[in-house]
C-alpha cells in the first residue's frame, strides 16, 4: 500500500507529486490519458505561482522558456490599432520577487514539472484511469479501468474540472457553467504576422471578440481563440477561413495542433 495515490498528472498534480517526493513520501500518479498534455490552454502563471516554483527548484528553468506577456493590440480596421496591456510591468520587490504574470504554455509547464519529479526520483504512469473508489478504516482501494486495483493511505484528485474523484466522493464544483460563453481554443502555426503582439480582432460591435492570435513562447506557434460560430467543432478548414477572413488576407492559417 503506497502512502498517497495522485488521482491527475497536470500541473496541479505534478507539483503535488514534486512536493511529496522532496519529502520522501511514498506515493503514484496516475494520468488516464497516454500521453502528457500537449496544449497550451493554461498559459499564464500568477506570481504566487512562481514562488512555488521557486521553492521546487525550477524557476530558472521557467523563466528561461516563458516570456512576460506582450503588448495586446487591438486591430480596428484598416491600418488603425490601439496598442494596451493586460497589466502594467512591475518591478521585483523582496517580498514579491516574480512580481508579473509570467506567459509559459501549459504542455511546457507539465514537462518541467515533470521533469523535476524524475530528478526527484518519481514518475507518472500514463494510460492508467481510475474508474472507481471505496474507502474503509485502512485506506482507500482505486478500481481501475483494466479491472486491477490500488490500495493508498490517502487518495488525492487532481483530474480536473470533469473531476471522478470528486464525483466520486460527492464533492460538488462550486461556481456556474454557461453554455452561451465559449470559446475555441487551438495552437496553431500562422503566416504573415509578428510575435512581438498579442493580436485581435474586435467584433463588429467593437466589445466582443472576433479572433484572437498570442505568440507562444519557446515555441513558433500561436494560441488561437475565437467565439464558435456553431455548437460543432470546427474544422482546420473553417479555422483558416476565419483567419483569412478577418485579417483581410493578411495573416495565413498554416496548421493546427
Amino acid at each position: 500500500m503506497t502512502d498517497v495515490l495522485v488521482v491527475g498528472a497536470g500541473p496541479t498534480g505534478l507539483t503535488l507529486a514534486c512536493e511529496l517526493a522532496r519529502r520522501g513520501v511514498g506515493h503514484r500518479v496516475l494520468e488516464r490519458s497516454p500521453r502528457p498534455f500537449e496544449g497550451s490552454r493554461g498559459k499564464g502563471l500568477q506570481p504566487r505561482t512562481l514562488e512555488v516554483f521557486d521553492d521546487l527548484g525550477i524557476v530558472d528553468r521557467v523563466l528561461a522558456a516563458g516570456a512576460d506577456y506582450p503588448t495586446v493590440r487591438l486591430h480596428l480596421g484598416g491600418d488603425a490599432f490601439q496598442e494596451m496591456r493586460m497589466d502594467e510591468l512591475h518591478a521585483p520587490r523582496p517580498d514579491v520577487p516574480y512580481p508579473n504574470v509570467w506567459m509559459l504554455p501549459q504542455w511546457r509547464t507539465g514537462e518541467l514539472l515533470a521533469q523535476r519529479l524524475a530528478e526527484l526520483g518519481g514518475a507518472v504512469e500514463l494510460g492508467v484511469e481510475v474508474a472507481g473508489l471505496s474507502q474503509d478504516a485502512d485506506g482507500v482501494r482505486a478500481t481501475l479501468a483494466d479491472g486491477s486495483s490500488v490500495s493508498a493511505r490517502y487518495l488525492i484528485g487532481a483530474d480536473g474540472g470533469r473531476s471522478m474523484v470528486r464525483r466520486a466522493v460527492g464533492v460538488g464544483f462550486e461556481g456556474e457553467t454557461f453554455e452561451t460563453e465559449r470559446l475555441v481554443v487551438a495552437d496553431v502555426l500562422v503566416a504573415g504576422l509578428d510575435r512581438d503582439r498579442w493580436h485581435v480582432w474586435p467584433g463588429a460591435d467593437g466589445r466582443s471578440m472576433r479572433l484572437g492570435l498570442c505568440p507562444l513562447p519557446g515555441t513558433d506557434r500561436y494560441q488561437l481563440y475565437a467565439p464558435p460560430a456553431a455548437d460543432a467543432e470546427p474544422t482546420d478548414a473553417e479555422l483558416a477561413e476565419l483567419v483569412a477572413l478577418t485579417t483581410d488576407g493578411a495573416v495565413g492559417l498554416r496548421e493546427v495542433g
